[in-house]
């Protein structure tokens, strides 16, 4: 039972610790979505054969349903899957506002940010250009549907309120994390889960994307919490969170068709997780 309490106890001051530091980033973070939500959709619907390079951009600020409007543009054929796929891999979902709450290291946020932009644009011309020279790019009808409010993202608040629902939800996850990852920590002890993770670098970076494919924000949180814990290496947190697209996927399997490309998109998504973070983890940054 003392136990027990211990592992409670300290995940709860460690949270509420980041209480302040996540309500200040999310209040900003809302202020730029609601005068900036607009313009980021409509550049990327006029970015043409640009258009990886500005979803990639536009993906990588945390913006309230952007993943999920990608999808949805998509669906209508209005931009290209390599743009869709540009938008998914940079999009930071909740990493970015809990590495600045736990005011992690500002060439680790920049190294991070720049990594899920590079890897994005690069993807998102290949497949294009893949693409093209299958001469599978459809025209489609456009047919956009506003779906950003049926995921409870709840864009149309004000920016106070959708900060504290945000900062409220996500602190709830990184209890739960936090909390889970505690009991697990004094369950196998610390220094024996390190070993693992160290002797099975692979499964780590396999295991992390599949996570980050889960359709929720707690997927980022717990990715994110893991690697700041050390539960996890560079290479298998960053291929956790090229997978992260929010609830991107969600949007894309619930409009789009044919069903076989979806999870083509979600297949491709998660092999260049799997593959990058492997590669950053061979190369010794896992």
């Amino acid at each position: 039972m003392e136990l027990l309490m211990d592992v409670v106890l300290d995940a709860a001051v460690d949270t509420l610790k980041l209480l302040p530091f996540l309500f200040l980033t999310y209040l900003a973070m809302e202020a730029l979505e609601h005068h900036a939500g607009e313009r980021s959709e409509e550049a990327v619907r006029k970015a043409g054969s640009l258009g990886p390079v500005v979803g990639a951009v536009l993906g990588v600020v945390p913006q309230c349903g952007f993943s999920a409007a990608a999808s949805t543009l998509f669906a209508g054929r209005v931009i290209t899957v390599g743009t869709l796929l540009a938008v998914f891999l940079s999009t930071s979902d909740e990493m970015l506002p809990i590495l600045i709450a736990e005011q992690a290291p500002l060439s680790l946020i920049g190294q991070v940010l720049l990594i899920k932009v590079a890897v994005a644009i690069v993807v998102g011309f290949v497949v294009d250009a893949l693409v093209r020279l299958a001469k599978r790019d459809g025209d489609g009808h456009i047919h956009i549907h506003e779906l950003c409010e049926q995921e409870h993202c709840d864009c149309e608040d004000s920016v106070l309120v959708s900060a504290v629902k945000h900062t409220l939800q996500v602190t709830l996850f990184i209890f739960l994390v936090a909390l889970v990852l505690g009991f697990v920590i004094e369950w196998v002890g610390p220094e024996a889960l390190a070993s693992f993770m160290s002797q099975n670098p692979a499964l780590s970076v396999v295991a992390a994307s599949l996570v980050g494919l889960i359709p929720n924000c707690a997927a980022s949180v717990a990715i994110t919490e893991l690697y700041l814990e050390g539960a996890l290496g560079f290479g298998a947190m960053m291929g956790g969170l090229l997978v992260s697209a929010g609830v991107g996927l969600l949007v894309l399997f619930r409009t789009n068709r044919p069903m076989g490309l979806n999870f083509a998109i979600t297949g491709v998504l998660l092999a260049v997780g799997v593959a990058f973070g492997g590669l950053l983890t061979l190369v010794g940054l896992g």
